[in-house]
């Protein structure tokens, strides 16, 4: 009885072996990638866009403000919580002001937000329209916790704008942004 379920169980464990290394050959041909590029047009077309772009009116303003020390001074302040943002970690700022700098008058109310001190370094903390309420609470000198997961530069403005994703006072949450509600 050993030998014929022995003799059994032997062809069953040869045919798939054959059928396992059968389907692992044709996945590793169907990953392999082209030699030759799929489109000589495009990569044309795209430099073509560029060309267009940085001979606008915007591409110039882009150029100048590459070579600028202000483009400089925002990369490294935004080096300095690179990690912060990365890993989403407690940043503690110090609120210095409740109204927002910007270059022109006009620009000041399209942000809703606080200056903040954090390591010496200015930031703008931004926050979403239904935490106006939770902004008014905070007052110059209070010592804050800001978790952020991202950094922007926008050109009216004079400093580097957190999104204020999660903010709290005085061991007591004021913002907490709920991820699972945002969607792409």
């Amino acid at each position: 009885m050993k030998k014929v379920i022995y003799a059994l169980i032997l062809p069953m464990v040869v045919v798939s072996g054959i059928v396992f290394a059968n389907r692992e050959s044709k996945k590793e041909t169907s990953y392999k990638p082209s030699p030759k590029p799929l489109s000589t047009t495009s990569s044309k077309t795209d430099s073509e866009e560029t060309k267009k772009w940085k001979a606008s009116l915007y591409g110039g303003i882009f150029k100048e403000w590459e070579i600028s020390f202000e483009r400089e001074r925002l990369l490294a302040t935004a080096d300095k919580i690179r990690k912060n943002l990365t890993a989403f970690t407690n940043m503690e700022a110090v609120v210095t002001s409740l109204s927002i700098p910007s270059r022109t008058n006009a620009d000041a109310s399209t942000i809703q937000g606080v200056l903040v001190s954090i390591n010496g370094q200015a930031y703008i903390v931004q926050f979403d329209p239904g935490d106006i309420q939770q902004l008014q609470s905070l007052r110059v000198n209070d010592k804050i916790i800001i978790k952020s997961s991202s950094a922007q530069y926008l050109r009216n403005y004079l400093h580097l704008v957190l999104s204020a994703n999660y903010v709290e006072r005085n061991h007591k949450v004021i913002v907490k942004r709920d991820f699972s509600k945002v969607g792409c």
